[in-house]
């Protein structure tokens, strides 16, 4: 047996040469792979800030801005002091019976307007009335024997002015026709208590106004006591708003007072129209401590029944008016690090940003008190990109954007939209067989059979049977 040491020696040492040529083409490949993945990574990263700036290329900065302006104007601008209120009846009345007695009518329908005097219910009167003329019949009674005496003492005083009768007489009798006089006049005041007494059993109205719901049904026995009563009247035409302000606008309040009557405005549900207009009539004597405010009342004429007692509402109330003020729009007022600012267009079209003093300020106008003229023409429109020195364009009025009733469909760039139409198109070329004639799909085949169709005329007419095909990859005999 033979034995060859370096066979083996050789064997291995081939292996390791293998393995370490396999090790390097590994080595290169892996760097190969790493160096693509870095170039990737750098030209996607550069081509960000690329399309970034392509997008925001539309809006140069060395272009003018667009925006819109107006002019301040000068007018006379009213001072209002908001608040709180709630409307309350100016009078309200509980409708009671001042009789016991059982109700035998109900003259009133439920919500009805009723002036006063009318009569609102009925008591039975049987009682009171027989009260009445008992009364009345006692004063004749007693009227009856007053005639007597007064016949009697004028034959006494005869008898003893001729010495004939006794003066003593006289005198008795003079002084039972006194006290019988004053018994007919006690009967005369029991007869007006009996006739006030029966006068309450029918039920009137003290008040006009409106009549709430019934609280007693015809037929039921009523009694002075009864603390419901037969209904309440509210009266609704003139009516009160009571209202507050804060402690702060005391002193204005009271200035504003001192000069006239002040004007008190009710807004409606929608916090912004005018229902109705009245005047200031009471301020309270104290601050509630509670919530620091003060009550007001005003009262409002209320001809169409705008206003129902219970009901909170908006108020404003006129102090002053600030005579031939500068006012312009909301919008041209910003907001900076230091305080309100304008955006003032002067020559050229080059903005100048002012510092402002506002005096009041709506959802529409402010009043500048110190910052602008009544020549200035201020920016109300476009301050995305506007700054202190930008040179503008001035629209007009229609051009102002308006706002869409609903949110409109998004559009993409052009860029996106072409990148969209190409993975698209690749899409639909890949499923070519399952979506036939729709998108990139259709317009393939069409072009496929314009193809054949531009062949078919190149090669004319079908071939006889010895004639080879044109353009085929037959080989020639």
């Amino acid at each position: 047996m033979l034995f060859k040491p370096e066979t083996n020696d050789g064997a291995k040492h081939g292996t390791a040469k293998k393995s370490r040529g396999r090790g390097y083409v590994m080595t290169l490949i892996t760097l190969a792979i790493l160096g693509g993945l870095g170039y990737l990574g750098w030209t996607v990263m550069h081509q960000q800030p690329q399309q970034a700036g392509g997008g925001r290329g539309q809006q140069r900065p060395d272009l003018p801005v667009p925006v819109l302006a107006a002019t301040p104007r000068v007018q006379d601008v009213p001072v209002y002091l908001d608040g709180v209120g709630a409307i309350r009846a100016l009078n309200t009345v509980t409708v009671r019976s001042q009789v016991d007695g059982k109700l035998i009518a109900v003259n009133f329908t439920e919500g009805q307007d009723v002036k006063k005097g009318d009569v609102l219910g009925e008591i039975d009167p049987a009682l009171y009335q027989a009260t009445y003329d008992q009364a009345v019949a006692k004063k004749a009674q007693d009227e009856a024997q007053l005639a007597n005496q007064r016949i009697d003492l004028t034959r006494y005083e005869q008898l003893a002015a001729s010495n004939a009768g006794s003066k003593q007489q006289a005198d008795t009798q003079r002084a039972a026709v006194a006290q019988t006089e004053a018994l007919v006049k006690a009967d005369q005041a029991a007869i007006d208590n009996a006739a006030a007494t029966l006068s309450y059993t029918k039920i009137v109205a003290p008040i006009s106004g409106r009549v709430g719901l019934r609280q007693v049904d015809q037929g039921n026995i009523i009694h002075a006591s009864d603390t419901t009563g037969l209904v309440v009247i509210t009266q609704l035409q003139p009516i009160a708003v009571w209202f507050s302000l804060p402690q702060q606008q005391i002193m204005r309040v009271n200035a504003a007072a001192a000069k006239g009557a002040l004007a008190v405005d009710v807004f409606g549900n929608d916090g912004v129209t005018v229902i109705d207009t009245g005047k200031l009539t009471g301020i309270d004597n104290q601050v509630d401590q509670t919530t620091g405010t003060l009550k007001l009342k005003a009262e409002f004429p209320n001809a169409n029944y705008q206003l129902w007692p219970g009901q909170f509402v908006n108020v404003r109330l006129k102090v002053e008016t600030l005579s031939q003020a500068l006012v312009v729009p909301t919008s041209a007022v910003q907001r900076g690090p230091i305080g309100t600012f304008s955006y003032v267009i002067g020559a050229d079209n080059v903005v100048t940003a002012k510092p402002v003093t506002v005096t009041q300020q709506n959802e529409h106008d402010a009043v500048i008190a110190s910052g602008l003229t009544a020549n200035d023409k201020v920016v109300t429109t476009g301050f995305a990109n506007l700054s202190d020195g930008s040179k503008v364009i001035i629209g007009r009025d229609e051009q102002t954007p308006s706002a869409d009733l609903a949110p409109r469909k998004r559009s993409r760039a052009p860029d996106a939209q072409k990148k969209d139409g190409a993975k698209e198109g690749a899409k639909d070329g890949s499923k070519e067989g399952l979506n036939d004639g729709q998108g990139k799909d259709g317009e393939f085949r069409a072009k496929r059979k314009s193809s054949e169709g531009d062949q078919k005329g190149q090669t004319g007419p079908a071939p006889g049977p010895g004639a080879q095909p044109s353009g085929s990859g037959a080989k020639q005999p």
